[in-house]
């Protein structure tokens, strides 16, 4: 589904009055902070609840790992810094998909969140 909302993205969001390529590139500046108030606040643009849904979930569970994997000591911990390095990387490229109006698909969660935003929508 790659590319496929390119003239989605130059009309407003009803909700955020975003370009949905904006808005969706948001959904993942704060994380699951951002992506669940953006799946709050848009009701009706798929592309934009979709990176939402992506977001909450991919950074919500990254950031619970983090948890976990800091109560385990040395190697817990030298785990959790590379988690937290790819992590960035991941948060950069997804926002850059974003807003180049890209529904790109993280494996399994990718998935998963598109179920759960086309499940909401029915």
């Amino acid at each position: 589904m790659n590319g496929e909302n390119n003239t989605q993205a130059e009309v407003p969001t009803k909700s955020s009055g975003l370009q949905s390529n904006i808005a969706g590139a948001l959904a993942y500046f704060l994380g699951p902070i951002t992506g669940i108030l953006f799946l709050l606040i848009e009701k009706d643009n798929k592309f934009v609840r979709f990176h939402a849904m992506q977001s909450a979930l991919t950074f919500g569970g990254i950031f619970v790992l983090n948890i976990v994997l800091g109560f385990i000591p040395v190697l817990g911990w030298m785990a959790g810094t590379l988690l937290s390095m790819v992590s960035l990387v991941l948060w950069l490229f997804l926002m850059y998909k974003a807003f180049n109006n890209e529904e790109y698909e993280l494996p399994v969660i990718g998935d998963l969140a598109r179920k759960q935003v086309e499940k909401v929508s029915q």
